[in-house]
């Protein structure tokens, strides 16, 4: 499977993969942390999600990396199974199932989820991404970085922990996340764009380098304006790579016979799939080019990225949507920038992890807020609103879903409504009814399926004696088979009343016709 990887955007490329990197450092650490495992293995699991999946990968704008959708299983799959090595056994596993679902061609689930609802999706991670990092901002670090379920491990919710700033913030925290976002603000109006020095230089680094100053000089302030060290990005450290390398974990083979082992491997294939769908889908949907990512080859390489970060002593890896509009929204234009985010990422942990380490908190909140704010600005529920009721009704309920949820229970309440308003206007408008006199034409306007047999036992009852009734199929390519017995149950009861009634285009049926009492009846025979 040979990569499209190439370095003819490389001057967009560089600077997205490093804007990306900076989203996906503290993620990546949250994402460890929240699962249970040594923070180590979501370094490692962002490694591989940039490095080997961006050059498996066919989506040229998707980004992988550890995902806050699976943390609750790996956390409940490590304490059950016992030991992280046997865990590890899982991720390698579960990379194994994702790549035969790729030769299945499973890829193309992703394409069932409704545009409205993925819509829905990408607006309401906008709006998670802002409500929980604001805490953040003030200083607020209990819950953990890329946390996007309502109910929190610490006991609150997202609109709870709000409701927690007043009382709990840190003066020195939100100093430098408002100037962080200011510089944020700054630097995405157009005259900073324009200049041919400030328009290379991206604003989140800028916002960094300020909050690692600011917080330098923060010392000499009273003691409620330092920062602790749970105010700034914990990376572990190590002196040398050999060091780096005694922090590796590797997947006890031994335990394969494990049937729980088999189990989790199982549910981890099956989330990470659905949520790397899921995220493709959003992520084409952003891609200015409108790209379109094979998402047989995704699965594939999504399991590949699996089996590797299983093998170093990662958690598991999807493609994921926050690193991926953070991409996009930084202009990244080809799979090199989440490769080179990847390649950031390693260096950065095995060179100057002390470094990293000086990074405020509230800073790379600011910088997420900048991406969520982008998902979800209010013209986008305007632009919904235009589509009409069919497309911001399904768009509406999936964002208070997921924001009062989780994403993929978000995404199945979304879809559930979706379907249902998909059946409800099938309904309203299948059959039409025109009377001129004793002279009826029931039309069919669409495919005619169950749920559409009470309102044409309606249109039926409601025939006079004598009435000639022509019902018309022409416009039908399918009829359920509970519509056909309830039109054959009808002839018979069409003779007693007096009813006169011919098809037309009845497809899949042929009529018989026989003559009884003066009336023309026409039976409905199976072909």
């Amino acid at each position: 499977m040979k990569s499209s990887i190439n370095f003819s955007n490389l001057k967009s490329d560089f600077p997205a993969g490093l804007v990306v990197f900076l989203v996906a450092l503290p993620l990546c650490l949250g994402a460890a942390l929240a699962s249970g495992a040594p923070l180590i293995s979501g370094i490692i699991a962002g490694v591989v999600g940039g490095i080997v999946i961006g050059l498996v990968s066919g989506s040229q704008l998707g980004v992988s990396g550890p995902a806050a959708g699976l943390t609750v299983i790996v956390l409940n799959a490590i304490t059950e199974i016992g030991a992280f090595d046997s865990f590890l056994l899982t991720v390698v596993l579960a990379g194994v199932i994702q790549i035969i679902l790729g030769a299945l061609k499973a890829g193309v689930i992703g394409y069932y989820f409704p545009s409205s609802v993925i819509k829905g999706m990408l607006t309401a991670i906008g709006i998670i991404i802002i409500l929980k990092q604001i805490p953040h901002v003030a200083g607020i670090d209990k819950d953990y970085e890329g946390d996007e379920a309502f109910a929190q491990k610490d006991g609150e919710n997202t609109f709870s922990e709000l409701l927690n700033i007043t009382e709990f913030f840190n003066e020195g925290a939100l100093v430098i996340g408002v100037i962080s976002i200011l510089v944020l603000i700054l630097w995405d109006q157009n005259f900073i764009k324009k200049n041919k020095l400030l328009g290379i230089i991206p604003g989140p680094l800028i916002a960094v380098l300020l909050g690692i100053l600011l917080n330098s000089g923060l010392g000499i302030l009273p003691a409620n304006f330092h920062l602790q060290s749970n105010h700034l990005v914990s990376l572990p450290v190590a002196g040398s790579i050999s060091e780096f390398s005694g922090l590796l974990a590797f997947p006890n083979f031994a335990a394969i016979s494990n049937p729980l082992i088999w189990k989790t491997a199982f549910v981890i294939a099956i989330v990470a799939s659905l949520e790397t769908l899921l995220s493709v889908e959003a992520t084409d949907k952003l891609d200015p080019q409108s790209r379109i990512t094979p998402t047989n080859r995704e699965l594939v390489a999504q399991g590949t990225g699996n089996i590797v970060s299983g093998l170093l002593g990662g958690i598991p890896v999807t493609q994921v949507i926050v690193r991926s509009s953070a991409n996009i929204l930084a202009g990244g234009k080809s799979q090199m920038s989440t490769v080179i985010h990847g390649l950031i990422l390693l260096i950065c942990t095995l060179s100057i992890p002390s470094m990293l380490n000086l990074i405020p908190l509230a800073s790379l909140a600011a910088v997420l807020i900048m991406v969520g704010y982008k998902l979800a600005k209010p013209s986008v529920f305007k632009t919904m609103f235009k589509e009409g009721p069919d497309q911001f009704i399904p768009f509406v309920v999936t964002v208070a879903a997921v924001v009062f949820t989780d994403l993929l229970t978000g995404i199945g309440v979304g879809t559930l409504v979706a379907m249902i308003y998909i059946l409800y206007t099938n309904y309203k408008g299948s059959m039409s009814v025109v009377r001129d006199k004793n002279n009826v034409l029931i039309q069919f306007n669409k495919d005619i399926f169950y749920f559409n047999k009470s309102e044409l036992m309606q249109n039926l009852a409601a025939l006079n004696s004598g009435d000639i009734v022509l019902i018309d199929g022409t416009r039908t390519t399918f009829i359920d088979h509970d519509i056909f017995l309830t039109l054959e149950e009808f002839q018979a009861e069409a003779k007693s009343r007096h009813i006169n009634i011919e098809f037309k285009n009845i497809k899949r049926r042929k009529l018989n016709y026989r003559k009884s009492d003066g009336i023309v009846s026409k039976t409905l025979i199976s072909q």
